[in-house]
């Protein structure tokens, strides 16, 4: 019955729970808000879904909760949308979304920067995916190496990586140049692990500028590729410096980072 009742608020294209606003089609069968958007026919009757119809009864529930908010106990709880593949919280459908957000069972994106590769699978196969589809990456063994970006007075936005193995883990290396203000190109450079953010807390990362008796250093924690560079990159939480900075490191336009990864202890 616990069933039953939770299937009636399952969209029936994404099999997500369908909240506020709740949308109809002419029939009464229920779409989430986002199938919606890519949808011009009922995928349960092939009615018409124009004009959109909300269903104010389902999201009036009662004191302006909604209906999946007042049923009897226990059935306005729902499994994250990632149980199948490992997940075994039991969320209020109000904390799925924010939890399904940071999820370690989220299947995890193609890690090189840029949104040019679409590909998704588990923790295991990313490495896998990177040799084969982004062969040009290259791995340097060793807690100390040295990350040389070629060719770094290249205009508009350019991406460096390199990929670094020690402590039995890979690690990803990221610089990227980008125009964050009009007329105004900055640097970024960042590592992340092949792992998870737990597994990440057990590492530091240190990057340094050598050159013409100047020093320049960043210290921190990986991020996960979980997290991806594009947060850290706009809150500056990375290594950062302007191009007037890198000209004076630089080495004929190439520039040398020397990257050391240490461990934490527990």
């Amino acid at each position: 019955q616990h069933h039953e009742l939770t299937s009636l608020f399952e969209c029936p294209v994404c099999f997500d729970y369908v909240l506020p606003p709740i949308l109809q089609c002419q029939a009464g069968h229920l779409v989430c808000n986002q199938c919606r958007q890519k949808l011009s026919l009922c995928p349960t009757c092939r009615g018409s879904l124009s004009p959109s119809i909300r269903n104010l009864a389902m999201e009036k529930g009662g004191a302006g909760d909604t209906a999946a908010g007042v049923l009897p106990d226990g059935l306005s709880s729902v499994s994250s949308q990632y149980a199948t593949t490992g997940c075994s919280l039991t969320l209020h459908h109000t904390e799925k979304p924010e939890h399904e957000d940071i999820c370690e069972y989220r299947p995890y994106s193609c890690p090189c920067p840029g949104a040019s590769c679409k590909w998704q699978g588990s923790l295991e196969a990313v490495m896998s995916h990177l040799m084969h589809a982004h062969k040009s990456i290259t791995t340097l063994q060793g807690e100390d190496i040295v990350f040389l970006a070629t060719d770094i007075n290249l205009p508009g936005a350019v991406d460096w990586v390199m990929m670094q193995s020690c402590f039995g883990h890979h690690f990803m290396l990221v610089l990227e140049k980008q125009e964050k203000y009009e007329g105004h190109q900055q640097f970024f450079a960042i590592v992340l692990l092949i792992g998870t953010r737990k597994q990440a807390e057990n590492f530091a990362y240190r990057l340094e500028l050598n050159g013409n008796r100047r020093r320049l250093t960043w210290e921190a924690t990986p991020r996960s590729i979980h997290d991806g560079v594009t947060a850290a990159i706009h809150n500056s939480d990375c290594l950062v410096f302007d191009t007037a900075i890198a000209h004076l490191f630089a080495d004929n336009g190439n520039l040398g980072i020397n990257v050391t990864i240490s461990t934490c202890c527990p």
